[in-house]
């Protein structure tokens, strides 16, 4: 009889990690992007995956993870796509409004939804997916669309989710939540030279620590192990089908926290990325293996 109530409550707590995590991150980088006139993309992203590994550090002891050869690759495949993600995507930021930056980042997602599929209804997705693309970034329209530079940092960040997804399923499936610490901490010995060459001692601006201990808390500590647990508790498909509102999370913590008012085509075009990645999702077959790299 208590089955059915377990089975529920068991389908449910992933879910609402993941909702979680995706607020959170959003809620993160809306308060990261106040510390760019001080130390820059890059000084922000070292001081929010350096506090984000000392958190995770202590509070999941990593260290007690097994780690064979083969998984110590896939963890260090995991982690430098984890700082690449981070460090490119506020780069992004500098000039791409929050909610555009996300819908462009997840491009990677949708990328891997896509070759997981690879059925005839995909050219669907595929189209809607270029659709969106093309509102968000109208070439050759003057004074229309956004940076094009802001966008390729964006797209770069969605290879990096993409490889995140791929090696982070697989590198939790083998150590659980403690991969998370890992791969945090590998991606900020990956970042930290890009941002002590950029900010150099600003980084150590008394009045800029705290932020950067709530960007880190928000942004990684809090999120990052939220969805490895998920990605350990979900199907390949409701995973994927969730993170698809990402972007709808992205543009309304732009709006409300940043005053980023975006365009109907804009929105349109969020809609329309959204739209491709749950349509890849749900069209993937049963039978396909999970989103993991091959060795």
């Amino acid at each position: 009889m208590n089955s059915q109530p377990r089975s529920l409550a068991a389908t449910l707590f992933p879910i609402g990690l993941l909702l979680i995590a995706m607020a959170s991150i959003q809620s993160g980088a809306s308060l990261a992007k106040s510390m760019f006139p001080v130390v820059g993309a890059q000084g922000t992203t070292t001081l929010r995956l350096i506090f984000a590994s000392i958190i995770m550090l202590l509070l999941l002891r990593p260290w007690r993870a097994k780690l064979s050869a083969s998984t110590l690759r896939t963890v260090i495949i995991y982690g430098m796509a984890l700082g690449g993600m981070n460090f490119l995507f506020y780069m992004s930021l500098r000039t791409v409004p929050l909610g555009i930056a996300v819908a462009l980042e997840f491009t990677g997602p949708l990328a891997v939804a896509l070759y997981a599929s690879r059925r005839a209804v995909d050219f669907l997705w595929i189209g809607l997916a270029v659709i969106g693309l093309l509102l968000l970034i109208p070439i050759g329209q003057t004074g229309a669309g956004i940076d094009l530079v802001g966008a390729g940092y964006a797209l770069g960040a969605g290879v990096c989710w993409a490889l995140y997804i791929l090696y982070g399923q697989k590198a939790g499936a083998e150590n659980g939540i403690q991969t998370a610490a890992l791969g945090v901490m590998i991606a900020a010995l990956f970042v930290a030279p890009f941002g002590i060459a950029h900010a150099g001692s600003a980084l150590l601006t008394p009045a800029l620590l705290p932020i950067a201990l709530g960007v880190a808390i928000l942004s990684t500590a809090l999120p990052y192990s939220l969805e490895m647990v998920a990605l350990t508790r979900l199907p390949t498909r409701t995973f994927g089908t969730l993170m698809s509102i990402e972007p709808a999370f992205g543009a309304l913590c732009g709006l409300l926290f940043l005053g980023e008012v975006l365009s109907v085509a804009q929105w349109l075009a969020i809609a329309a990325i959204i739209t491709a990645s749950v349509g890849a999702t749900l069209s993937l077959r049963k039978e396909s293996p999970p989103l993991v790299a091959a060795d």
